[in-house]
């Protein structure tokens, strides 16, 4: 029997598949998500660890865990919040749940677009404030998206899924060769791979969906925020951090910018307060992958690691 930890909730089914294989396990069930203190705590003893992106694993995660730790799994396609080599040194298997949100996540990305061009937010927000409006031909007027170029920094499952959903509304699709799209996605929506710093002056949008690394840290920066062309558009679902926030503020403030739709943000929860005044921003609390049966899924790839590793046998979905 393994001790096997949970940091946030998952299916309950999940919960169960673990326990009908004869394991201990442990889940966190606070109103909050835990503190540091209360992770640390949680994790002690544990031979596997259902992380979450908000839970930092660490040295100090580690010997908190103790040696017999085997696996940590990450209930989210990205890692950014693991060290990978000290999980490496100690011999811990880290996993993630690729594949199975991509589709969810691309939505949340085009529902940003359709929101920041066409002033959805902006308009919401007026009829619940109760301010008076009256229809009329020059109300409220947005951006139409067909015939515009969406810049892709990251082409990857999401990213591609995102140029699918634009593709069908008559956008043209680029992306940054750096990040690029693999065939034959490539070819069946007619997308162009360009230099990242051509692809961010020349496009209409710009839309990221890349992992955060040391490389992509502010890969949207001041330099090429100022390059980008006047009154186009950001998206984020990717990570807050791949993109300079104050100067994303400062863009949008100036109107150098027509808009931005935010899923994440650089120093997650808290929002950057130049950003919260603004009209033509679209600000969500990080729902790329927030469907039922999404989460579900992601659960359920987490569980099929953990127990894969416990087996001795190759994790599904290692890092």
């Amino acid at each position: 029997m393994a001790r096997i930890c949970i940091t946030d909730a998952i299916p309950e089914a999940a919960v169960t598949t673990l326990r009908a294989a004869g394991h201990e396990v442990a889940v966190w069930d606070g109103d909050l998500p835990p503190g540091r203190s209360e992770l640390l705590d949680l994790v002690a003893g544990a031979d596997a660890v259902l992380t979450v992106l908000s839970d930092g694993v660490d040295e100090e995660f580690l010997d908190a865990a103790g040696p017999q730790l085997r696996i940590v799994a990450n209930v989210a396609a990205g890692y950014n919040n693991i060290d990978l080599a000290a999980c490496r040194a100690r011999g811990v298997v880290v996993t993630n749940t690729p594949g199975v949100l991509f589709d969810a996540t691309a939505d949340i990305a085009f529902g940003l677009l359709l929101m920041v061009t066409r002033r959805l937010g902006e308009g919401e927000r007026l009829i619940r404030a109760g301010r008076p409006w009256r229809y009329r031909t020059t109300f409220m007027l947005g951006h139409s998206i067909e015939g515009k170029t969406i810049g892709l920094i990251g082409a990857g499952q999401i990213g591609t899924a995102m140029a699918r959903r634009c593709k069908a509304f008559g956008m043209t699709i680029a992306y940054a060769d750096e990040h690029p799209m693999r065939e034959p996605a490539a070819g069946e929506l007619a997308a162009t791979g360009m230099p990242l710093d051509e692809l961010v002056a020349g496009c209409d949008v710009i839309s990221l969906h890349c992992p955060l690394t040391e490389e992509t840290r502010h890969i949207l920066n001041a330099e090429r925020i100022a390059a980008m062309r006047p009154g186009s558009y950001v998206i984020n679902t990717a990570r807050g951090a791949c993109i300079d926030e104050e100067a994303l503020a400062a863009a949008l403030a100036s109107g150098h910018l027509g808009g931005a739709g935010l899923d994440v943000y650089e120093n997650e929860p808290q929002v950057h307060p130049a950003l919260l005044g603004l009209e033509n921003v679209v600000l969500l609390p990080h729902l790329g992958s927030a469907t039922i049966e999404t989460r579900t899924a992601m659960g359920d790839l987490a569980v099929e690691n953990v127990l894969a590793v416990l087996a001795g046998r190759p994790a599904p979905s290692a890092v």
